[in-house]
């Protein structure tokens, strides 16, 4: 029953991510610490097991976008090699931060965050003033910041990588698919690091590498990249902006369930 449902995420997070254009991390963590709590897995690191499984999932699910991209010859790869040396930086600082929160600080983070992201998605609020690409020490910076920041959360970066490239005059199209890119350093990085942290802890269940649980990992893998398309598919014959709002609801609804 337990796996069953890590495909059911599996499938519910590749479905938004191909209806949304965001990343699974915002679904996937906030389903895993209840899950795992469910499971009786210590309060301790529920949340920080959560994370380092989202980010090993998206070093799979991320692959299989960056390719798409690339072939629609999106992906700004001259913005994308700096920001990546921040990225790697970052994602490794953010995890090694998460590890030193006790398991309900981050919970509590982590819902303000999911708020936050809600709040943005029911307003509709972006970026209005556009300004020019930074240089090359720009967008390592920036890198480090939005790497630092999704390895905290458990996503792929896309709710931070994006604004930051729209506000910076890219395209939007080349903004989302330049985000899927970095998403990829961001996960391997900020996996890498949770599996070292929490490496031999004392509270981890059976068949987890660190703070990466093996059993949701596979299961959230196996459906995710194969529902992405079909949300895809949906985007384009449902009401978007709709469903944007509902979802944003629903991430509220979750966001506030954190903080209380």
């Amino acid at each position: 029953m337990v796996f069953g449902l890590y495909l059911a995420l599996g499938a519910l997070a590749g479905t938004l991510a191909g209806l949304f254009g965001i990343g699974g991390g915002l679904v996937i963590v906030p389903v895993l610490i209840f899950s795992f709590g469910l499971q009786g897995i210590s309060a301790d690191i529920t949340a920080h097991l959560a994370v380092g499984t989202s980010l090993a999932t998206i070093v799979f699910t991320s692959i299989s976008s960056i390719r798409s991209h690339h072939l629609q010859k999106a992906v700004r790869w001259e913005l994308f090699r700096p920001m990546a040396v921040g990225i790697v930086v970052g994602a490794v600082l953010g995890a090694w931060t998460a590890s030193l929160l006790s398991g309900p600080a981050l919970e509590l983070i982590i819902g303000f965050f999911v708020i936050l992201v809600g709040l943005k998605m029911l307003l509709d609020v972006n970026p209005k003033t556009a300004r020019p690409v930074p240089g090359g020490v720009g967008l390592v910076g920036a890198g480090g910041v939005i790497g630092w920041g999704s390895a905290i959360f458990g996503i792929g970066g896309g709710t931070l990588t994006v604004p930051f490239l729209s506000w910076r005059s890219v395209q939007m199209q080349q903004a989302v698919a330049t985000s899927a890119a970095c998403g990829l350093p961001i996960a391997i990085a900020g996996a890498a690091t949770n599996f070292w942290t929490g490496w031999g802890h004392e509270s981890l269940p059976d068949y987890a590498l660190g703070f990466v649980y093996l059993p949701a990992l596979v299961g959230i893998v196996a459906t995710s990249v194969i529902f992405a398309r079909f949300g895809a598919v949906l985007a384009h014959k449902l009401d978007a902006r709709l469903l944007k709002r509902l979802f944003a609801i629903l991430l509220l609804i979750v966001g506030i369930r954190f903080l209380f």
